[in-house]
């Protein structure tokens, strides 16, 4: 895929364009649009979105463009993302581990809900938290 994306701007002459600046902006308009559609929605509306025909093709076509602007500028900054996923996720089973497995409870530390893998970065802002 990020190969297609590659060739894909290279034939338009959009590689000028393609900064890590410019990318980033990009990924977090797209990310933007796809967080519209779920806006001013209930939690039970948001969880039947996917079962409207519209809005589902919507929701496809946005977490397609933030897909594509994610890898267009993991190509640009010579980022691997499964291999920085992968290490996310294992220093947050560090800093997160299961209650009760092992280290005690997660007491203190809060519950892990709504602490996601993006949020936990704090990259962008100052650096690594903690």
């Amino acid at each position: 895929m990020r190969q297609r994306l590659t060739d894909f701007a290279a034939a338009r002459g959009w590689e000028p364009f393609h900064t890590p600046k410019n990318l980033a902006a990009a990924l977090s308009v797209e990310a933007g649009e796809l967080l519209e559609i779920f806006q001013w929605l209930t939690p039970e509306q948001a969880a039947s979105v996917m079962s409207e025909p519209d809005d589902a093709h919507r929701v496809r076509d946005e977490v397609a463009d933030v897909l594509a602007y994610l890898l267009q500028f993991c190509t640009a900054v010579g980022v691997d993302p499964l291999t920085a996923l992968a290490a996310k996720i294992e220093r947050n089973e560090l800093r997160f581990p299961v209650p009760g497995a092992g280290r005690g409870t997660a007491a203190g530390r809060g519950t892990g809900a709504g602490e996601g893998l993006v949020e936990e970065s704090g990259e962008g802002a100052g650096g690594e938290r903690g």
